[in-house]
């Protein structure tokens, strides 16, 4: 008998957060999640998306035992965004290879968000694309990268049974250091020196003045985004609260900006790929001994993820990406970095994709956001 549990925040929450744990279990790819990252996400009194969207989660029992679990999202801004496109979301899906599991959960997650009015459901994400996202549908025998998701074959498999349908495909690139195209990186230096005589400069970030280059960086991200398909608009709080995050893990000489006469006009944030020392976390739990393993896993990290780059309208073809790319590839080797993911890379964004040809980077993983009519 299978059942479905509505739970709320803090109960059960261990349990939902904890039930990947067990279904990867023995497999050598699984990273666990951050178990304080994903209960702070899941907190409706902490994350700042609770201030203007909702989510619920439920879980799914078959005769008693925990086998699966779904989140079901209605984010206010999308709506808001998108001019009122009534799309709900579902995330933080994980089911054991037992597609009547799958349904119930579907169920559960599609029933809610036509209670809420809404016509159409997508997924998964974990709050929105701003968060993990996709499924991946190849590649299962590579790890994840930083911040990426990772997922059974047979999720894909089960969505489209019931009725899921592709909304869109997005693309890693894959890179090491010996493949990276040496002309592209000597190109950009003539680019730089033409952007210069435009007044456009490039720097790292500059983490002593770390308030005043997010509240920058969160207009050029809003701005340089805004075109692409499902992009959700962050709050001030939002991106405040994700680059916090994310300075626990920063190398300031990963991150460039981009300034025309002291104006942020775009930037690219890549980072270390922290999994491969979160993969020997036990249960994505820092304390007591977990946060050891990070402090001296750190320095054997030779791998990094170009996690977001972008230039604002106006900006674009002149060059700054491509000095992006250059100076990344050389800052990652460096400090011994010898390969890089650039993640995750719209289908239909003709620039950025031909941008990573131009280096001679490759597609090695797809990931897909569904769709269906409810």
């Amino acid at each position: 008998m299978i059942t479905i549990e509505k739970i709320t925040f803090p109960n059960k929450i261990k349990d939902f957060i904890d039930f990947p744990h067990d279904l990867y279990k023995g497999d050598p790819n699984y990273v666990p999640e951050i178990y304080l990252a994903q209960k702070d996400l899941l907190n409706p009194t902490k994350h700042p998306f609770y201030e203007h969207s909702k989510l619920d989660m439920f879980l799914a029992y078959k005769d008693g035992k925990l086998v699966g679990r779904i989140a079901a999202i209605r984010n206010n801004n999308h709506i808001e965004f998108t001019g009122g496109n009534k799309e709900g979301f579902f995330g933080f899906f994980e089911c054991i290879e037992d597609y009547e599991v799958a349904k119930k959960l579907f169920d559960a997650a599609t029933d809610w968000i036509r209670k809420e009015g809404l016509t159409s459901v997508v997924g998964p994400t974990s709050m929105s694309t701003n968060e993990i996202f996709g499924w991946h549908i190849d590649a299962f025998d590579l790890p994840p990268m930083m911040s990426m998701g990772y997922n059974k074959p047979y999720y894909s498999k089960f969505a489209e049974k019931y009725g899921f349908a592709k909304k869109v495909d997005f693309y890693a690139y894959y890179v090491t250091s010996e493949q990276v195209s040496e002309k592209a990186i000597r190109i950009s230096d003539a680019f730089e020196n033409r952007l210069k005589t435009k007044g456009i400069t490039i720097r790292t970030v500059n983490l002593k003045k770390f308030d005043e280059e997010v509240e920058k960086a969160h207009f050029v991200f809003n701005k340089a985004w805004d075109k692409n398909l499902g992009f959700v608009p962050m709050t001030k709080n939002e991106f405040t609260h994700l680059c916090k995050d994310m300075k626990t893990v920063m190398d300031p000489n990963l991150c460039f900006v981009a300034e025309s006469e002291g104006k942020m006009v775009g930037f690219s944030f890549s980072f270390p790929d922290i999994n491969q020392v979160l993969k020997g976390v036990k249960k994505g739990r820092l304390l007591p001994t977990g946060i050891f393993k990070l402090l001296f896993g750190r320095g054997k990290i030779d791998k990094m993820r170009v996690v977001v780059l972008g230039v604002i309208e106006g900006y674009r073809k002149l060059g700054i990406e491509a000095c992006f790319y250059s100076k990344t590839i050389q800052a990652g080797r460096a400090r011994g970095i010898d390969a890089a993911e650039a993640s995750l890379i719209l289908e239909t964004n003709e620039m950025m994709n031909q941008a990573l040809i131009n280096i001679n980077a490759k597609v090695y993983k797809t990931y897909r956001l569904y769709q269906l009519t409810v």
